[in-house]
């Protein structure tokens, strides 16, 4: 009574087997297809019976492996020129050897697909731990750095205080759940990057040029945060460094092809800067997870002057 349901499997395999025996011994058809079919049934079922599961999660790879050898089979054993022909086909080995070792075949057949799925999945799991975490890199100095000019400005109960707390919490919001997803407007990467200049701009007490052109495609979508490197780079490592005639041009455009993103600032060539290289290769690590055989970036430096360009080809 406990294992009503396993015994009642059992029995019913049991007839199978009894059925399979009784088809067999009265047709009068040597290698009868439809035995073999019953023959195929039966291990399939005593699998079943010892690991329902297996049977459940493949039943399609199952399905494809065996329905087109029965048919291939029934094909050659009803329409083939006569039983002798059949019977030398038989012999030589090239029609129905599956039959003694088809379990074992099918088992290694099974056994590399799920390999195969595990090598898969965890790719997937380790490029999305692999984001998460280069995503968790982006340097949060500037958010200290605004905080700071934020408290000077309530202090001297600045007028600029308002505006500053609400582009500080656009942008706070944007990269804790924007930075979330995969794909963002490209218009709401212009926007971020306009309020990090902005802001930017208030901490200056030096003559700065900060330029940034922009024309792109309605509906355009990119990955988020990408952009904002670059620029981080370019105030940290550009015009922090000089304390005069410092200047960062960006250009951020798209068309039908691809989106294109460049961008450029002078530095103090007698400071050495390795932090930048990291940011660099922050960057260059997030676009070969996300955008693979699909970017071009470029970096390189002319005297005193850094220049990035950044090429993302969207799908065809």
């Amino acid at each position: 009574k406990k294992d009503k349901k396993p015994a009642l499997k059992a029995a019913g395999l049991l007839v199978l087997l009894f059925i399979t025996i009784l088809i067999d011994n009265t047709m009068d058809f040597p290698d009868n297809p439809i035995t073999y079919t019953l023959i195929v049934a039966l291990i399939i079922g005593f699998v079943y019976l010892l690991t329902p599961s297996f049977i459940i999660r493949r039943w399609k790879i199952i399905l494809l492996y065996f329905v087109p050898i029965l048919l291939y089979f029934t094909y050659i054993r009803m329409f083939s020129d006569g039983l002798e022909v059949y019977l030398e086909l038989k012999e030589t080995n090239d029609l129905i050897a599956f039959l003694i070792p088809f379990p074992i075949f099918m088992g290694i057949c099974i056994w590399l697909y799920d390999q195969w799925k595990w090598v898969k999945t965890m790719k997937a799991d380790q490029t999305k731990t692999e984001l998460s975490l280069l995503k968790t890199q982006i340097s949060p100095h500037f958010f200290f750095n605004t905080l700071n000019n934020l408290y000077a400005l309530t202090v001297k109960k600045s007028d600029e205080a308002p505006g500053v707390i609400l582009k500080l919490s656009d942008m706070m919001r944007y990269t804790i759940y924007e930075g979330r997803k995969d794909l963002v407007p490209l218009k709401d990467e212009i926007t971020y990057l306009e309020n990090y200049i902005e802001l930017h701009k208030i901490r200056y007490h030096k003559s700065v040029t900060i330029q940034f052109e922009h024309e792109i495609e309605e509906g355009d979508v990119v990955s988020p945060l990408l952009f904002i490197i670059l620029l981080e780079n370019a105030l940290k490592h550009g015009v922090e460094s000089l304390s005069q005639d410092a200047f960062v041009k960006m250009s951020l455009k798209s068309n039908a092809k691809e989106v294109h993103f460049t961008i450029e600032d002078n530095f103090d060539e007698n400071k050495e800067d390795t932090e930048r290289g990291i940011g660099l290769d922050n960057l260059k690590n997030r676009l070969s997870l996300i955008y693979p055989k699909r970017h071009e970036f470029t970096i390189s430096e002319k005297g005193n002057v850094f220049l990035a360009d950044l090429k993302i080809k969207k799908y065809d």
